[in-house]
């Protein structure tokens, strides 16, 4: 679930699964749910077999009529097929007949050809019926999107097996540091054990980091959330230069969510950044220990930095995080 998260936050990810997704939907409605119908459509656009129909019918009228103009005409109406459907005509004549398919030919102006002539077996459907246009387009688009989705797949699996070693990024780093961390046991404090615990961690380069728990009752019932965002960044470019941090909790008896402003040293120092940050939550500093506590109507939220990092480089000294983690502890206040 972890590494979905972590690809969803990859823009070209996003593009491609919206590129597939996009192109099958389209697709699906363009030729399944509202497929294009025709209406007055030429003799020349008819399929194979209604072509073939179509010309057994002029020349079974022209045997009745001896009319040669109208004759030329429909025979003129199948355009660049006309000359194959009458070639597969002249090779099974019936049920009109060797010399009713001549004499139209001869009054068309076409002269016989020296093929034999085959009758068709019943059951046997005379002439060739060619694959349908829209049948060919839909399968060649079905093969694009699943060379498409199959490509995506095989990027993605070459850059995390690679060399045969497991490709690490921020977030799959953060992940196996929460994992790695020993949670506090509050009951072994001589305190209640919590509702829930969580550990969290944020390591430079995770641009998208945003972290959200549910709070759920022992029997499973659902009470509310919590989590870490981020708040503020420092300086220009990327990866983002964190800040300060957001930590909220969300009651679902409470009519608002409580949030608080984990701050850098050099943040929480300068007056203009705290001040502009107050807006968000009460600004703490983070320090290594420090716990905030935030309180709605049922819940009350403990979070402890467990660890905490500063990045180096150009800007102020400790003005950015490099790694926090973050324990956050939910008990029920009823």
């Amino acid at each position: 679930m972890e590494k979905i998260r972590e690809n969803l936050k990859n823009p070209i990810v996003i593009g491609v699964a919206g590129l597939i997704i996009g192109l099958f939907l389209g697709i699906m409605y363009a030729w399944v749910i509202n497929p294009v119908e025709w209406t007055d459509a030429s003799v020349q656009q008819l399929r194979a077999d209604l072509q073939d129909d179509y010309l057994r019918m002029a020349i079974e009228s022209y045997n009745f009529t001896h009319d040669v103009e109208k004759a030329k005409s429909r025979f003129a109406e199948l355009g660049v097929n006309a000359d194959e459907v009458l070639a597969n005509i002249e090779k099974s004549p019936n049920p009109q007949g060797v010399a009713a398919v001549t004499a139209f030919m001869t009054a068309i102006g076409s002269a016989p050809s020296e093929v034999g002539v085959t009758t068709p077996e019943a059951g046997e459907v005379a002439g060739t019926e060619k694959t349908k246009p829209n049948t060919t387009i839909l399968i060649l688009a079905c093969l694009v999107t699943i060379l498409a989705a199959g490509a995506v797949v095989a990027y993605f699996l070459i850059r995390q097996r690679k060399g045969g070693e497991k490709v690490e990024t921020p977030s799959s780093q953060a992940l196996e540091i929460s994992s790695q961390t020993e949670q506090t046991d509050f009951e072994a404090l001589g305190e209640q054990p919590p509702l829930s615990q969580f550990m969290t961690t944020f390591m430079h380069g995770d641009d998208l980091f945003d972290d959200s728990f549910s709070i759920d009752s022992p029997s499973g019932e659902f009470l509310g959330e919590c989590g870490v965002g981020i708040s503020e960044v420092i300086g220009v470019g990327e990866p983002k230069k964190v800040s300060a941090f957001e930590v909220w909790l969300f009651d679902k008896n409470d009519i608002q969510t409580v949030t608080k402003v984990l701050m850098s040293e050099h943040s929480f120092t300068d007056e203009s950044q705290r001040q502009r940050l107050e807006a968000k939550g009460e600004p703490i500093q983070a320090k290594s220990g420090t716990e905030m506590v935030l309180e709605t109507a049922t819940l009350k939220l403990v979070a402890r930095v467990v660890d905490i990092n500063y990045g180096g480089g150009a800007l102020p000294p400790n003005s950015f995080f490099d790694r926090l983690t973050l324990e956050l502890a939910v008990w029920s206040k009823v």
